[in-house]
């Protein structure tokens, strides 16, 4: 069946020696679902959850050709036969759903995360050339290394196509090895792999033909390549478009999938999975110059998460298929939904990369703040409907309840959400007002409808009490009635204006002047607060507790918004905690040195200093203890990631 609303997205295509069903793909990602190199229970759920919801091609994260491709330490390795049997195990789970299945095969060079053991690892490259973003010196690569290197992406591709797999995709992309060989600002070697152009394009060349040779023409050879690496010193795009060209016209590989970035620099490595702050499907055109110079097929990535995207994208000819990576990972069943025109079901992804590419970076398996089954599909993949049927109440409708309110009707329980506001949200309808984060509010609309959709009863503008509770006598209490601004004790005189950063986001008007952003957190409120004033026309002073602004969100997130922060003129004030205020003084002192720091000239204080849990329900007189559970901030204060995995695991569990 072909979708109605869908038919570009949802036609199938054929690429090298197999048709995917259809033109959704989930392009290589970490997800750090790997235990000492190699595929675990967990990566095989993960990767047939997405199978089972109709995407036409998973390409499996990168796998190590070499021991010093080893860039971090829960990387897939292809250098010996031990990675046969959970490569298999994949490809047999995904074929179940005539699923196609490629595996990347992958070297940094340079781009070296982190070491196995603490130490710090060699790092080879074309040329000595420093890594901006890890601080990584690289050592020039002998011929002879580069002969093991171009050895061991053929011998890692025999290994994937002896595991069953339908092909494998050199990553050229985001300047790791082959990219640092193409790059003239990388590579400044005057051997034959460096100078000219086709010099440069040689290792490239000889990884694909040690590939081609190991595999034979039936199995799929893709590339992947950065469009535009976004960097003072990357890859550009009539050099990737040149690269393409010249490859394709050697029959070297099957499909090339483009993207945008590099993990070499701040700036670049944003494109790598681009916040919200970035357009929907904005490297398409990226896509369309390369697929201008070559005959096969082009797969691009960059922000598609809702199926209308991908079907325009392939409809005006700028690629055959699209990447909605992310997309799958909030929503594994996206593909069957948008074919079957279910459209309002699909839980869309937010950009928000906190779960995702956050737990990557934390060395954490991979997740989604609004769908926390996402990497733990073996807990909680299939939901078990109950045999006892009980009334549940939920107080507070903020993302926690919301999702302990969808998952209890989902497996049967007679579900009724009281909210005290007029709207659902908590917090979030808070966050999708700052600058650049509007589509953030997509989580609660997404874990709203399917709320209804499970037949929550819902009843808004109406405080709960214990009198109310105990009228009610539900079975089961579940108590997600969030925080509120936390407030600490400062020094004050002469009534200076100081207010809750939630006063400001609502629209508090503040006198003209200089504003000062007390942050204590270091995530979206000060920061997002700060960027907001500044859009105002205000001065803004941004002082944070810890070493830079932004320091616990994703480091994507963060740079795209401390650039928007710079860009705005906000002065950052790092290592500094609030002491006092008076009416045109704010009273810092600095966290190292315990030292006094003024700033003069202020004409209101912003206080971002985190927040204290809302308790008045965690304990009910004559309601019995053991039947109230505690989930989101009401718990502790922490972000929309936890309210809704405690919300799941509670549900679950009634």
């Amino acid at each position: 069946m072909t979708s109605q609303l869908f038919p570009h997205l949802f036609s199938p295509l054929r690429i090298g020696n197999v048709t995917l069903a259809n033109r959704v793909v989930s392009s290589g990602h970490d997800t750090v679902l790997v235990q000492q190199g190699n595929v675990t229970d967990e990566l095989v759920a993960y990767h047939e959850a997405r199978a089972a919801g109709g995407v036409g091609m998973i390409v499996v994260q990168v796998a190590g050709v070499h021991e010093t491709a080893r860039y971090t330490s829960h990387v897939l390795m292809a250098t010996d036969d031990d990675c046969i049997p959970g490569y298999r195990r994949i490809a047999d789970a995904c074929h179940r759903h005539d699923c196609v299945v490629v595996g990347q095969i992958f070297h940094p060079g340079r781009e070296i995360l982190e070491s196995q053991d603490g130490s710090t690892p060699v790092a080879l490259a074309p040329s000595a050339v420093p890594s901006e973003r890890f601080h990584v010196m690289p050592r020039a690569m002998t011929a002879g290394e580069i002969d093991a290197v171009v050895q061991g992406y053929g011998d890692a591709a025999r290994r994937l196509q002896r595991a069953g797999l339908d092909g494998v995709e050199i990553v050229a992309s985001h300047g790791y090895l082959p990219a640092q060989f193409l790059n003239p600002r990388t590579n400044l070697r005057v051997d034959q792999y460096g100078g000219s152009a086709e010099n440069r394009l040689r290792f490239l060349r000889a990884a694909l033909a040690s590939v081609r040779a190991a595999v034979g023409r039936d199995f799929v050879v893709g590339m992947r390549i950065s469009g535009d690496e976004m960097g003072s010193d990357g890859l550009r795009p009539d050099e990737s478009q040149a690269v393409c060209a010249s490859l394709d016209a050697d029959g070297l590989f099957d499909y090339a999938s483009v993207c945008a970035g590099s993990s070499s620099s701040l700036s670049g490595a944003v494109h790598i999975a681009a916040p919200m702050t970035e357009s929907a499907a904005y490297t398409a055109p990226l896509a369309a110059a390369v697929k201008s110079v070559v005959r096969v097929p082009v797969i691009v990535a960059g922000r598609i998460n809702q199926p209308h995207e991908g079907d325009a994208v392939i409809a005006q000819g700028q690629a055959d298929a699209c990447a909605m990576t992310r997309a799958l990972i909030c929503d594994p069943a996206m593909p069957a939904k948008a074919e079957r025109n279910d459209v309002d079901s699909i839980r869309a992804c937010i950009g928000c990369n906190q779960a995702c590419m956050g737990h990557f970076q934390r060395g954490c398996a991979i997740s989604c703040i609004q769908h926390p089954e996402t990497g733990r599909e073996l807990r909680f993949g299939a939901l078990r409907i109950t045999r006892r049927p009980k009334s549940v109440m939920v107080i507070g409708g903020g993302p926690g309840g919301l999702k302990a309110a969808a998952v209890a009707a989902e497996r049967g329980h007679r579900v009724t959400l009281y909210e005290a506001a007029s709207r659902v949200g908590g917090q979030v309808l808070l966050a999708e007002l700052l600058p650049g984060r509007s589509e953030f509010g997509g989580a609660v609309t997404n874990l709203e409808g399917e709320a209804r959709r499970a037949g929550v009863r819902f009843v808004t503008g109406t405080t709960v009490d214990p009198g109310l509770v105990r009228s009610e006598q539900p079975d089961e209490l579940i108590v997600a009635t969030g925080a509120r601004p936390f407030r600490p004790e400062i020094e004050t005189l002469d009534e200076p204006h100081v207010v809750e950063a939630w006063d400001v986001i609502r629209g508090r008007t503040l006198p003209a002047g200089r504003v000062l952003v007390a942050d204590w957190r270091g995530d979206w409120i000060g920061l997002g607060v700060a960027n907001h004033l500044a859009r105002l026309g205000h001065r803004v002073t941004l002082a944070v507790t810890g070493y830079a602004a932004g320091e616990h969100l994703q480091q994507y997130v963060r740079n795209a918004m401390v650039a928007a922060a710079v860009e705005a003129k906000v002065e950052i004030l790092p290592n500094v905690r609030l002491r006092g205020a008076d009416d045109d003084t704010a009273y810092l002192q600095h966290t190292l040195t315990e030292r006094p720091v003024l700033v003069d000239g202020v004409s209101a204080v912003v206080l971002a200093q985190g927040h204290a849990s809302v308790t008045d329900l965690l304990e009910v007189d004559g309601f019995p203890r053991e039947r109230i559970h505690a989930v989101g901030d009401c718990l502790s204060p922490r972000t929309v990631e936890e309210a809704v995995l405690e919300g799941l695991t509670v549900a679950s569990a009634l």
